[in-house]
């Protein structure tokens, strides 16, 4: 209907014109220098209105000829946006496909176009990693310093995950430092990156920070710090001073754990101080019960060792069947000459569990006591029962001597 009352309006109006016209007596003088022109209003009228079209097409056409170059220019920036869009889209399916030779091209393809060039400059990157070129890796993060502030975060958090898949942890250390404000990977890399480094106290003074922004679940921080804190007391085993002072930081329920315990017992037994081997070992042992612990408190007798023998002792009622404990309370014996008990308790560790120690610890019992073609005797039983765990963990298979 509105195309319609168009077209009856513009019939409406050309008939209108031409009634005008016909009825228009008028005319227009032009005078010029030596000549007049004399034409009727309508044929003015006309001409005025052709040479107004006239211009406004000349005008239009000059306009047209003029911006040309800046059209040009603009159609092929936009379809160079757009394979940029599209080379962008290829390289993340490809990326995520894991066929990086075609991501990094496409990547890299984005990267020239301008299409999020901080993201395309990290598949690219993360791409070349993967193909093991480091070199274009490098380039590609180099490249990317070059895009707004907001892809700093993304451009060092890439380029610490990569320096540590590279095992390259101080260099991710130093690119982990230019982060202010570290979210949850940031804090898991850094993690990592004091692990690889070995830096145990960095890690311990970092868990708390990976607790509270909950980087891993309650079990495996608590795991963790146990590992960290046993590898800490390893490294600081070789001063009397350190070791204690180490020890007196840790948490009363880390001390009671087994694997610390015995990091901080093997520490001070190799000090020569049997005094702390035997009360960490008696605190961890009355808490949770550990074979090796049982075994540097035997290692680690003190004075007469009495004492520690009525503990143990003590201990035996609750694992009467405890082949480590019997050995134990055998060394304990032998250290106080007790040389009868401390060969009973030797057998029954081996009634318990045949074990090479327990034929060696027979062995030496039976030398210190002038015994020694049994003391002989021991040490084959010793050896042959080593050969045959040997033959046991190999499948029979030794590896040739030539």
């Amino acid at each position: 209907m509105k195309s319609l009352f168009w077209v009856l309006g513009l019939f409406g109006a050309a008939v209108g014109l031409v009634l005008a016209a016909r009825y228009n007596t008028g005319y227009v003088l032009v005078v010029f220098p030596h000549r007049r022109v004399e034409l009727s209003i309508n044929l003015a009228v006309l001409a005025i209105l052709a040479v107004l079209v006239l211009g406004y097409f000349a005008l239009r056409a000059v306009f047209l000829a003029v911006g040309m170059p800046a059209e040009v220019r603009r159609y092929h920036e936009r379809r160079q946006r757009e394979g940029g869009r599209q080379a962008f889209m290829e390289s993340l399916k490809a990326y995520f496909e894991g066929r990086f030779g075609r991501a990094e091209r496409a990547a890299a393809k984005a990267f020239a176009a301008g299409e999020a060039r901080g993201l395309s400059a990290v598949i690219a990157a993360r791409s070349a990693h993967e193909l093991r070129t480091f070199e274009a890796r490098d380039r590609y993060l180099a490249a990317a310093e070059i895009g707004p502030p907001e892809d700093d975060y993304l451009r060092h958090i890439t380029q610490a995950e990569l320096l540590l898949n590279e095992r390259r942890y101080h260099d991710g250390l130093a690119v982990l430092e230019r982060i202010r404000e570290r979210h949850t990977s940031a804090l898991r890399l850094q993690l990592r990156a004091y692990q690889m480094a070995k830096d145990w106290d960095r890690v311990l003074e970092l868990l708390p920070r990976v607790e509270k922004k909950r980087v891993f679940e309650s079990a495996v921080v608590a795991q963790l710090r146990r590992a960290a804190t046993t590898e800490s007391l390893k490294r600081r085993a070789i001063d009397a001073g350190q070791l204690r002072a180490a020890w007196d930081q840790v948490g009363a329920d880390l001390k009671r754990d087994p694997g610390v315990a015995a990091a901080a017992a093997r520490g001070f037994l190799a000090l020569g101080m049997p005094g702390e081997v035997r009360r960490i070992a008696e605190q961890a042992l009355d808490s949770q019960w550990d074979a090796e612990l049982v075994t540097l408190y035997s290692r680690a007798p003190e004075g007469d060792a009495r004492d520690q023998l009525q503990k143990a002792e003590a201990w035996l009622t609750q694992h009467p069947r405890d082949a480590v404990l019997l050995m134990a309370l055998g060394r304990l014996c032998a250290h106080g000459s007790l040389w009868g008990k401390a060969r009973s308790y030797f057998e029954a560790s081996l009634a318990v569990e045949r074990s090479h120690t327990a034929y060696l610890e027979l062995a030496r019992l039976a030398a210190d006591t002038g015994r020694f073609e049994e003391s002989e005797l021991h040490r084959r039983a010793a050896l042959d029962l080593a050969l045959e765990r040997l033959d046991e963990a190999s499948g029979g298979r030794r590896r040739s001597a030539f």
